[in-house]
């Protein structure tokens, strides 16, 4: 799965030289948090709602709400943006694991997606989360079965064979490695309500067995 196939192309932004107003009334009206920041036609950075409040005065301070809305109408996105920001893009064409990467080592929850140095789209955190939700099939009625295999070739093929060889049609399987256990993982997931003919058939052939879950894809 690529960036092109999660990203929000309808992409809300702002100018440099935009005020904070307008960025706080379209964050507003469209239930966003971020927003690329624009000069010359070119995407340069990415201004928050958290960076909007700092600059935002305080509900606290003495002046008139005059004196507010005046100081407000005068701030720039040019002046609220961090200084010094690292512009982080990724392309449509970009996986979306190593967009979640990009993500987690800087840690930004947002990041424009960028073609020929034109912006065409912004993926989210929260677009990476429904992305796993769906390649993870947990909405879909299913058995998932957690099980341990060793480091040898063949495993996943012997157990694929005994759900196969049952007529069962699989969901998914993610493999990862468990480094405080030192030991792979699997989770798999079946079509399957009537898992314990699967369960002891692994169990048979010396497989361990961590945990199995039937949802009935109403959660």
């Amino acid at each position: 799965m690529k960036v092109k196939d999660r990203m929000n192309s309808n992409v809300k932004k702002v100018e440099l030289d935009s005020g904070i107003n307008e960025a706080f009334s379209i964050m507003k009206d469209n239930n966003i948090r971020r927003l690329p920041v624009m000069d010359q036609g070119k995407v340069i950075g990415i201004v928050t709602l958290s960076d909007l409040n700092r600059a935002a005065p305080s509900f606290a301070t003495s002046l008139s709400i005059y004196e507010l809305n005046y100081l407000l109408a005068r701030t720039k996105i040019r002046d609220v943006m961090p200084k010094g920001q690292k512009l982080l893009t990724v392309s449509s064409e970009t996986f979306i694991e190593t967009a979640a990467r990009v993500m987690r080592d800087n840690k930004v929850s947002g990041l424009p997606v960028v073609d020929d140095d034109k912006l065409v789209g912004i993926i989210t955190e929260t677009d990476l989360f429904d992305a796993l939700i769906d390649i993870l099939g947990v909405h879909a009625a299913h058995t998932r079965i957690d099980f341990i295999v060793n480091d040898r070739p063949g495993p996943i093929a012997e157990v694929t064979g005994i759900i196969a060889a049952r007529g069962i049609n699989i969901t998914n399987i993610v493999v990862y490695f468990d480094e405080k256990k030192g030991q792979y993982k699997v989770i798999l997931r079946m079509k399957e309500s009537d898992y314990q003919p699967v369960v002891d058939e692994m169990i048979a052939h010396g497989y361990e067995i961590e945990s199995v879950i039937t949802r009935d894809g109403k959660e």
